[in-house]
């Protein structure tokens, strides 16, 4: 089997496919309510009703569970509100400075291949970061994205020590995605300590800012989107969105 790293990544839709719909909310998304949403539009998306959908949010300070979630991965489980997800993977924080992209796609008018969306996802996430001259790297045992660390002591076996960017967990529902990734702009990172975010116990957590970069939760937006026409094709932001979230 190819590693991640070896797969296309190119996720273009049909020719007959209408631009995906590019929503960014304002203020704090409920989580109940992301949920109610994304369960609702994916539906409609797979009964023809509604278009594909990125919704860009921001959560106010909870911890979610995935499918293989453990609970002494939960640390402090009276911190913040605990959901049940249903996506794949373990435990992750959400809050504010972090942003959240809801990836509701049909991959049927695109490739139905699990493996590749997760792979094309993480180059989304990639390639976003690149614009700030951020390298980040995906790792074969485990999802996400990730930015070596040498300002950091190296791990016990040598190795450079490396931090968790950006967090990945999906669901599909006859080949309909929802879940989808989160990137950490600047959200409060003792936050995390929560949790063994994603069951990794031997690295740490970062965000743009933490390394240095002044990036603004517009500035990564834009960068989304630009990248993510590149791998998933157009999307179009609804008629009224650009003054509310400008």
């Amino acid at each position: 089997m190819n590693q991640r790293s070896q797969i296309d990544t190119s996720f273009l839709p049909t020719a007959d496919s209408s631009p995906v719909e590019w929503r960014i909310e304002p203020g704090f998304t409920a989580y109940e309510d992301a949920l109610a949403f994304m369960e609702a539009r994916a539906a409609a998306i797979r009964d023809g009703s509604a278009a594909e959908m990125v919704w860009l949010v921001e959560h106010p300070p909870l911890y979610t569970a995935g499918t293989s979630a453990r609970m002494e991965d939960l640390v402090d489980p009276n911190r913040f509100p605990v959901f049940d997800a249903g996506r794949g993977g373990e435990y992750t924080y959400h809050g504010p400075g972090q942003r959240v992209a809801y990836v509701m796609l049909d991959l049927k008018r695109r490739r139905e291949d699990v493996r590749a969306f997760v792979a094309a996802l993480e180059a989304w996430i990639i390639a976003t970061l690149a614009r700030f001259n951020v390298r980040g790297e995906r790792r074969e045992d485990r999802v996400g994205v990730w930015v070596v660390r040498p300002d950091r002591p190296p791990m016990p076996d040598g190795s450079p020590a490396e931090d968790k960017i950006a967090a990945i967990g999906i669901r599909l529902r006859r080949w309909v995605s929802f879940h989808g990734i989160a990137i950490n702009v600047e959200p409060e990172l003792e936050h995390f300590t929560g949790i063994v975010p994603c069951g990794v116990t031997d690295h740490g957590v970062t965000s743009l800012v933490d390394l240095g970069l002044p990036v603004t939760m517009t500035d990564l937006d834009i960068a989304l989107k630009t990248s993510f026409e590149t791998i998933f094709g157009p999307a179009e932001t609804p008629s009224g969105q650009e003054r509310k979230t400008a």
